[in-house]
């Protein structure tokens, strides 16, 4: 007989050892489950498959690199790093999407200006990409070139900034009630952006945004309409379409659009002053409003067949009030959209007394004169308690057949010095 065959012997042994927590599946296919290697071998390939999950190779899971995913804004910046445990004595490589060398270590492999080294050891590689356009997308490649070489990926996303959104559809003035639509247009962003309206500070709820694929088959363009009803509040209002993109981080980016609406006018009469009197002069003031505004005024009185005064001007004057004055008065404001009556009820008041200038200044010089013989008696009251108390009072008296003196608490001063009914002569020192 000849040489047994091996082949029975190695059946044996892969399907008793399963080095790395192979299992052999129903079908027949080996399953790497420690090591996640997400690949089923076939029986034939049993041997290359117990040689991958050995554990040496469990070890070298450290020699493994990594990295991450990146987001950027088209003309911005992006750094890939990619970094490695256990490098086992072998230099670390970026390359791009095409599989062109950017990096190898240190050493530059692709004459790009806008990619730089960042930092380059035997555990990191870090390069950084500048002005980045939508073409730099893709996924970008680590590699480090062990036994087998391993790779990790770096997913690069290039957002494309929206441009700024146009209006369209307002050729004209509108009339107050009136429909219009307008359109919102904007071009360039990457993924699709989205547009919002409002007038002033409120929203105004708009169609959904349509999305088109622009021809470079990278970015899109966005189109929105709305639709609503004007007032005459709308004159002068600004209807604005703004874009909402990540790539803005929260920049405004909008266009405004002003209409302005024709309206009929408003008037309301105002007197100048607002309480007039006989005998002033009152100026009676027809403020109107209105788109256009109102280019003649009519005014009237109620009660009067011709008109009081037709022109331009928005005032009635009268210069110098009388009490057949009083009465209603009308005033009509016109213009090409309309016109308005607004009434006013004059009722002229009596004149008030007027205070002549030297009635006045006389006045406060009497007062001034009040105060100071106010202060005076003041002191003079001060001055007398003082003097009693601390000198007493003295009294000469003389008059004939007695000799008797005056009483010292006596309070009566004669200020002509006499009393009638004699010719006694009294004097008093206090």
């Amino acid at each position: 007989m000849g040489a047994p065959s091996a082949l029975p012997l190695l059946l044996l042994f892969a399907c008793c050892w399963a080095p790395g927590g192979a299992n052999l599946s129903q079908d027949g296919y080996w399953q790497e489950q420690n090591l996640e290697l997400g690949a089923l071998a076939p029986l034939d390939e049993a041997i290359s498959s117990t040689v991958w999950s050995s554990p040496d190779m469990l070890a070298s899971q450290d020699s493994q690199p990594w990295t991450s995913d990146e987001t950027v804004v088209a003309g911005g910046t992006v750094v890939l790093k990619c970094q490695v445990k256990d490098h086992e004595d072998s230099s670390l490589q970026w390359s791009n999407p095409a599989q062109q060398t950017l990096y190898f270590g240190e050493k530059r492999a692709l004459r790009d200006n806008r990619i730089q080294l960042v930092k380059s050891t035997p555990h990191e590689l870090s390069i950084s990409i500048s002005n980045v356009a939508l073409a730099d997308e893709g996924e970008y490649t680590c590699s480090i070139f062990t036994m087998p070489v391993r790779t990790a990926k770096s997913l690069v996303t290039v957002l494309g900034i929206p441009q700024k959104p146009i209006i369209s559809g307002y050729k004209s003035s509108l009339r107050e009630k009136d429909k219009t639509t307008l359109s919102c247009q904007s071009s360039g962003s990457k993924p699709a952006a989205q547009l919002t309206w409002r007038k002033g500070d409120q929203e105004l709820h708009g169609e959904s945004t349509r999305i088109q694929e622009d021809p470079n088959g990278k970015t899109f363009t966005v189109s929105s309409s709305v639709t609503f009803q004007v007032t005459r509040e709308d004159d002068g209002a600004d209807i604005v379409c703004s874009v909402n993109h990540e790539s803005l981080k929260g920049a405004d980016r909008s266009t405004a659009q002003r209409i302005e609406v024709l309206y009929t006018p408003t008037a309301k009469i105002r007197p100048d002053p607002p309480h007039p009197r006989e005998g002033q002069k009152l100026l009676l003031h027809c403020e109107g409003r209105g788109n256009p505004v109102p280019q003649q005024y009519v005014w009237e009185k109620e009660g009067s067949v011709p008109p009081l005064k037709m022109a331009q001007e928005s005032a009635l004057i009268f210069p110098f009030l009388n009490k057949s004055d009083s009465g209603t008065y009308g005033c009509t404001a016109t213009s090409n959209m309309g016109s308005y009556k607004a009434y006013y009820t004059l009722n002229v008041n009596d004149p008030s007394p007027v205070p002549s200038s030297s009635s006045t200044y006389h006045a406060i010089i009497g007062g001034i004169v009040a105060f100071i013989v106010f202060l005076l008696l003041i002191l003079l009251i001060f001055l007398g308690h003082y003097l009693i108390r601390h000198k007493g009072t003295y009294l000469t008296h003389e008059a004939k057949g007695s000799d008797d003196a005056p009483d010292a608490d006596t309070a009566i001063i004669n200020a002509e010095g006499g009393q009638s009914g004699g010719d006694d002569k009294k004097e008093y020192f206090i």
